[in-house]
This record gives structure tokens, sequence and C-alpha cells, in this order.
């Protein structure tokens, strides 16, 4: 029960930040509305953050710079995969990246800052929950 509530915990996080991440990066383009966008499918996708917690345990005695650097190939490995996966079952993947810094369209170069602190950003959310007097 207990992988399960992070799971959902993580997912509905993961949601509400690209929601967040959107709407700022249509703030910036000059849209005074904000409008951030997602994808349902990426509850689970966000969700399996989840299984990382043992990685993070285990590499936690590493300097910062070199657990963020471990984060982002993991996220992009798994953002690459569910692409992959996503479209081979739907027959198209909800996002796809375009211009010289993308790889296949399913990763995006250009996002390697904000995958870095998403992970480390990680780190913080799973010693809070780890740390509730309550067991999520």
């Amino acid at each position: 029960m207990k992988i399960l509530k992070r799971f959902l915990i993580y997912g509905i996080i993961g949601l509400v930040l690209e929601v967040t991440y959107t709407g700022l990066a249509s703030l910036l383009r000059g849209d005074l509305t904000m409008q951030g966008f997602t994808f349902l499918v990426m509850v689970p996708i966000y969700g399996m953050s989840v299984f990382l917690e043992p990685l993070h345990n285990h590499i936690r005695p590493f300097p910062w710079w070199t657990r963020g650097l471990m984060y982002l190939a993991i996220i992009w490995m798994m953002e690459y995969s569910s692409g992959v996966i996503l479209a081979r079952v739907l027959g198209d993947c909800p996002w796809h990246y375009v211009g010289k810094l993308n790889v296949g369209g399913y990763i995006n170069l250009r996002m390697a800052p904000e995958w870095f602190l998403v992970g480390l950003g990680f780190e913080v959310l799973h010693d809070f929950l780890d740390e509730l007097p309550y067991e999520i």
C-alpha cells in the first residue's frame, strides 16, 4: 500500500509541476493567460519515481552534482522509453520534441537543467515522506 500511495503522490506532483512549468513557459512567450498543460498518461510515468527511492538511499553519500547527473540520465531513459512505448501502444506519443537538441522526438537535451533539478527535488520529497509521523 505504501508503494501505491507514493506512486500516486509522485504522479500528481509531477502533473502539478508540469502544468506550472508549461504555464510559466507560455508567459515567457508572451501569453498572459499562462495556460499550462499536461497529459493524464503522465501520472503513471511520474509515479514510477517511487521505484527510484531505493536508488536514492543507495547513492545518498555521493556529491549532489553526481546524484543530479545520475537522476538526469535515468529520467531521460524513462522519458525516452515511455515515449516509445506510448507511440507503439497508442499510435502516437503525447509529446514530440522538435529542434536540434531532441533525440527521436522523445527527449530534449535542452531540458537537462530542469530534469537535473527535478531529480534532486525528488530526494527532498522522498526524505519528507519518510520523516512524516505516519506512513505514506
